[in-house]
């Protein structure tokens, strides 16, 4: 059954990898048409292996599969998707990685989304990935039944037919979708043409009460520091929640030379200490709500082919609001004095990976 666009979906909230992944195992097995898999990792452990297998069998059964992985965060080849493919399914590597000129920009360029579509009616997206490399991270996943899956369909397929160009420059894969009280925000990679973060701008700009910030890895860039701190200086309650220790030890390094600045401005910063939190969301004034694939930084909004869900749902902001909360109890708070006592050589090193800071 395919919902109509005025019904709100009926959808589900994931932080934990294990009951994600049994729920789209789950949903796989009682596919009864076509499976598209867009995503960042596909790993050959455990995780992978078991998706694989179960897709391998829907192949068998005549159910259209079609994969798209990027081949920079894959590290799996065609042989590892043998069955699949040999039963009918499709499978496309985004843009492999070429050896020119522009080595940095170019093969930075990659497709971070994570999709999964199901039948016209059932849609996964979010943060995670499959792999077992990321099963103690606290994730955001949505799962929704509704119509608004032949949008994101639509997304796939355009990224489907452009995942070994470079340059192109068609409208529609830089469109917002719009259905209903929800957008599909959907970035490529631009210097200018920066989608969510523009999109993040105006939301956080146009905040009267309060935004919620959850992101793994967090450099913005001036507009977006200067959008946090002067709402927060007119009164707005901004919090943003980063994992105190992420898996990416140059970005945390990287991330503390801003972090003064906000505080002083009465950014509240609140560290997740037990894994790697991985979520990407964000909340606004306990109305609207994003989310989806893109970290809050420069690396996000400028290389990465990302997707964001943004919408204006209460029962999603409620569920949002129950996870937000979960999270913090996990959570301690920015100490400004350590701050100023953080080692030199972690000062200097941030001072030294600014110029870089695009790549991270």
């Amino acid at each position: 059954m395919v919902l109509a666009e005025s019904v709100k979906p009926y959808f589900r909230l994931f932080e934990d990898p294990l009951k994600l992944y049994n729920s789209m195992l789950a949903d796989i097995e009682n596919a009864s048409r076509y499976i598209y898999v867009e995503t960042y990792r596909f790993a050959t452990d455990s995780i992978g292996i078991k998706f694989r297998d179960a897709l391998a069998r829907k192949a068998k059964q005549g159910i259209k599969i079609k994969l798209l992985l990027d081949s920079w965060g894959t590290s799996a080849t065609d042989s590892f998707f043998r069955e699949i493919i040999d039963n009918g399914g499709e499978l496309r590597f985004f843009k492999k990685i070429k050896i020119t000129f522009d080595f940095f920009t170019r093969n930075h360029r990659r497709n971070h989304r994570k999709l999964l579509i199901i039948d016209d009616n059932i849609t996964y997206m979010g943060s995670a990935n499959y792999t077992e490399y990321s099963l103690n991270w606290r994730e955001l996943m949505i799962r929704m039944e509704h119509s608004i899956a032949l949008k994101f369909k639509k997304s796939f397929l355009d990224n489907y037919k452009l995942y070994k160009k470079y340059i192109f420059n068609k409208r529609s894969y830089k469109r917002i979708i719009r259905h209903g009280e929800y957008e599909i925000v959907q970035d490529i990679p631009s210097i200018y043409r920066q989608q969510i973060k523009k999109r993040y701008e105006k939301l956080i700009n146009n905040a009267k009460e309060e935004v919620i910030i959850e992101t793994p890895y967090f450099l913005p860039g001036y507009m977006l520091r200067k959008a946090l701190m002067d709402a927060a200086k007119r009164g707005v309650k901004v919090q943003v929640i980063v994992p105190e220790h992420s898996d990416v030890r140059s970005v945390d390094i990287l991330r503390s030379k801003y972090l003064g600045m906000l505080h002083k401005s009465n950014v509240q910063i609140k560290f997740y200490q037990p894994h790697n939190l991985h979520a990407k969301c964000l909340a606004i004034d306990n109305k609207i709500f994003g989310i989806g694939s893109a970290n809050f930084d420069y690396r996000s909004f400028r290389y990465m082919y990302e997707i964001m869900l943004i919408g204006r749902d209460e029962n999603i902001i409620k569920a949002l609001n129950r996870h937000f909360s979960e999270t913090l109890k996990s959570c301690i708070d920015f100490d400004y004095d350590a701050w100023t006592r953080r080692p030199m050589i972690e000062k200097i090193l941030a001072g030294l990976l600014v110029p870089v800071r695009h790549l991270f």
